[in-house]
């Protein structure tokens, strides 16, 4: 995929996959909530059964379609994010113009998981979980980005990303501008000024 396009998840022909794009697309867009199964397999083209047989349950396919979705952007993002020339801190600096190309895309309607945790009750953890598992694998190299640069508290520099990350996330879905990006970036540049130091720039 590459980033004139954005990220957009790919499927298979299998009625799996048919039953997991359909779902994908109703979920992201229309709320998880709001689409009954009846919605997903009538644009899946298959049969309620199939969808049971599969997943189990709404439930369980609404966890199998975080999954993929989640996986496939993991893949994008941080594939994206390495294809920055230089060193670590080029490769922190490239975060938000990646985010900035996925909040452009045809098919952006937020974090699949920052959505399904609004939707849920506040009550039921599993959302909650499955969200912090697929945010734990994106702050892993993030701080491993940011030890290499040389930060003295990489952990710190990690969750200040998180929050430009989450926050710029949440405000290109509400306002549909794509170059919130741009200002989240700024923010991130001069904190990675602090973190890092100026001298450090043409270097990393």
């Amino acid at each position: 995929m590459t980033e004139k396009h954005g990220f957009e998840p790919t499927f298979g022909d299998s009625p799996r996959d048919k039953l997991l794009e359909a779902a994908s697309v109703l979920f992201c867009r229309d709320g998880i909530s709001a689409t009954g199964v009846d919605k997903v397999v009538e644009l899946a083209g298959t049969a309620k059964t199939t969808l049971y047989k599969c997943f189990g349950s709404k439930e369980g396919l609404v966890e199998a379609v975080l999954e993929a979705e989640g996986h496939a952007w993991r893949t994008w993002f941080l594939s994206e994010v390495h294809r920055a020339r230089g060193g670590p801190r080029k490769k922190l600096q490239r975060i938000f113009k990646v985010l900035e190309t996925w909040f452009s895309a045809h098919r952006f309607y937020g974090c699949p998981f920052i959505n399904a945790v609004g939707e849920s009750s506040k009550a039921d953890d599993r959302m909650r979980e499955l969200a912090i598992a697929h945010k734990t694998v994106i702050l892993a190299e993030i701080e491993s980005l940011s030890r290499e640069a040389g930060a003295s508290d990489p952990k710190r520099l990690t969750h200040q990303a998180a929050m430009l990350i989450d926050g710029a996330i949440v405000t290109a879905m509400i306002t549909k501008d794509a170059k919130v990006a741009r200002i989240a970036g700024q923010a991130f540049g001069t904190i990675l000024d602090d973190a890092l130091g100026n001298e450090a720039k043409e270097a990393a």
